[in-house]
């Protein structure tokens, strides 16, 4: 298939994408607690003058922190702020030379990160994941009595597995590298300064909770074999978008649903053949939370809507896996 070689290895770890599973992964704002050990990594301690000094053995500590983000269904964007601390013994880099000294010290870090993720199987129960992300360290060092402190540029890689408990509930379980740029630690004391290597890895714990996103259960089968009114809403390619003419088919759905007083409406989204089956399940939930959104805001309930993901499974047009096909990039929204 076309693409597929874009994302073979990831989807490695990718659990096979359930056709017509009801979506546990709404688009929309989540936050976040997260709690769990971090190791840092032994690095040494140099002056600007006298070279490299002494050796820092870190021992385990532990990771704390919030974040707040926004779930595109696949794509996610979150900005995180992590405490880090972990006390380490200090010892002279060059034993022998008349001054060894070993001492216990403290280092906390809080990073500020702004971080990018990609979910696959997103939508189903478990979500395998890798991120990335960019943003400032702020370091505050203990040892032999003096106190320092430094700011430095920071960068860490993430991979994991989420677990849906439903659609406004998630629970993360992450290894991530956590590093920096050498901060350069200035003593409050005496003004003295020292740097050393920083590298950290962790393995965390987390808790979200979606904004918005209440669950919704399957719409009934046609009564008396009466086939309910249907609107079709299609996508430009990769697009999950709407068009003028998408917005105003969804107005004229929201209209039928008015006029029934009480009905149920499904928004179920579809791909055509020309990307990886996982991420096209992902970008089909993706295209019917952006439809079931557009409802909303032309007066349909939220709780009214239950939106489904077929991913490439239900083509209107039969064609040949990789091809580009318009009618098959669709919401179907049946209301009844």
């Amino acid at each position: 298939m076309n693409g597929k070689l874009l994302v073979a290895s990831a989807t490695l770890i990718a659990l096979p994408a359930i056709a017509g599973a009801q979506s546990l992964q709404g688009q929309g704002v989540y936050i976040g607690l997260e709690g769990g050990a971090s190791w840092m990594l032994n690095s040494t301690i140099s002056d600007s003058v006298l070279g490299n000094i002494a050796t820092s053995y870190p021992n385990l500590g532990f990771a704390a922190g919030a974040v707040v983000g926004y779930d595109f269904v696949g794509p996610r964007v979150e900005l995180e702020a992590v405490f880090r601390s972990n006390t380490t013994t200090v010892r002279d880099a060059n034993p022998g030379d008349g001054i060894d000294f070993s001492t216990q010290g403290t280092v906390n870090q809080w990073g500020v990160m702004a971080n990018a993720y990609y979910d696959f199987n997103a939508g189903g129960t478990l979500v395998p994941y890798l991120g990335a992300g960019v943003g400032a360290a702020f370091l505050n060092g203990f040892a032999g009595g003096a106190t320092s402190n430094a700011t430095a540029f920071a960068y860490q890689g993430i991979v994991g597995v989420g677990y849906n408990v439903n659609e406004a509930i998630r629970i993360n379980l992450d290894a991530r590298y956590y590093g920096t740029t050498s901060p350069s630690m200035v003593d409050a004391s005496d003004g003295s300064s020292v740097s050393f290597t920083n590298n950290n890895i962790a393995v965390m714990l987390g808790l979200q909770f979606k904004f918005g996103r209440a669950e919704t259960a399957p719409p009934p089968p046609p009564v008396n074999g009466v086939v309910p009114p249907s609107f079709m809403v299609f996508f430009d390619w990769d697009r999950s978008n709407l068009s003028a003419q998408a917005l105003n088919t969804i107005r004229q759905a929201a209209g039928q649903y008015k006029t029934k007083g009480s009905a149920r409406v499904t928004a179920t989204g579809h791909t055509d053949k020309s990307g990886p089956e996982a991420y096209n399940m992902a970008l089909s939930l993706r295209r019917a939370n952006t439809v079931k959104d557009a409802l909303v805001r032309e007066g349909v309930p939220p709780t009214a809507i239950a939106v489904i993901g077929r991913g490439e499974t239900q083509p209107l047009v039969q064609t040949a896996d990789g091809v580009r096909e318009p009618q098959n990039r669709r919401v179907e929204i049946v209301i009844q």
